[in-house]
């Protein structure tokens, strides 16, 4: 079971986690009211007012997968996300690779996974996460932030979804060292992944190169590969290729 820690204010619960990490047991999650410098995938910061919404971290150790195959971690992550706020506020939540998590082509849920190895192994993984809960507007000049109250029209009990949360990732990743639950695991989550619904939409690369293509499948590295409108396939790693949504780039 999942062990909480709730501190009143922290620059970035990633940050505070990683300090600690030696001396703490895996399953243990630091949350705060107030985060003063949330992180992001590759340096983005994460806008979040004082009190309304979750900002956390939560400490795995020597999980059941191998270094190569870190993705399903990230998974099993944003699954049980996608299945809390469902539960909470309906359909319309779906994954955008590798992790952030959309309603509809708004976003509620970002997230950030340090990886410490050994050799082959994971040694320690930490989940940072931020979910838009009781945020009614934001003011940072994120384009497309979207909360649970604006979507519900009310407000939810933060701990109840934090213990929900983690208490989902918890529980598959336990079970990651089955072979059939990580097939299952991946399943589900191509099945949640943002526009992966056979159609072709608008992409942008590292280059600047604008191009349609569909999704052809995630590799367990979590390496995307698109297919483009001439039938060729290409691998793309994360931040080298981002999706166009209603003219803008994400």
């Amino acid at each position: 079971m999942p062990h909480y820690i709730k501190v009143s204010q922290t620059t970035s619960t990633n940050t505070y986690l990683s300090r600690l990490a030696a001396t703490l047991p895996g399953g243990t999650v630091i949350f705060t009211p107030r985060q003063t410098a949330g992180r992001g995938q590759k340096g983005n910061s994460w806008e979040s007012e004082d009190g309304k919404n979750l900002t956390f971290s939560l400490l795995l150790k020597q999980p059941p997968v191998k270094a190569r195959d870190q993705f399903y971690l990230s998974e099993a992550a944003s699954l049980a996300i996608v299945e809390a706020l469902t539960d909470l506020a309906g359909d319309g939540f779906t994954v955008k690779w590798p992790n952030d998590v959309y309603w509809q082509d708004k976003k509620v849920c970002g997230m950030l996974i340090e990886n410490s190895l050994n050799g082959s192994d994971i040694a320690t993984s930490i989940i940072g996460i931020g979910i838009n809960v009781n945020q009614e507007r934001f003011l940072s000049g994120a384009p497309n932030p979207v909360s649970l109250i604006n979507i519900t029209g009310r407000e939810h009990d933060l701990e109840e979804i934090l213990k929900q949360v983690c208490s989902r990732i918890e529980q598959v990743v336990d079970s990651l060292g089955d072979e059939n639950v990580r097939q299952n695991l991946h399943k589900q989550y191509m099945d949640a992944l943002y526009r992966n619904d056979g159609g072709s939409h608008p992409f942008e690369d590292a280059a600047g190169h604008r191009f349609m293509a569909s999704v052809a499948g995630i590799a367990p590295d979590g390496t995307l590969t698109l297919r483009h409108a001439d039938g060729t396939t290409h691998d793309y790693l994360f931040k080298e290729v981002r999706h166009i949504i209603n003219g803008v780039i994400y």
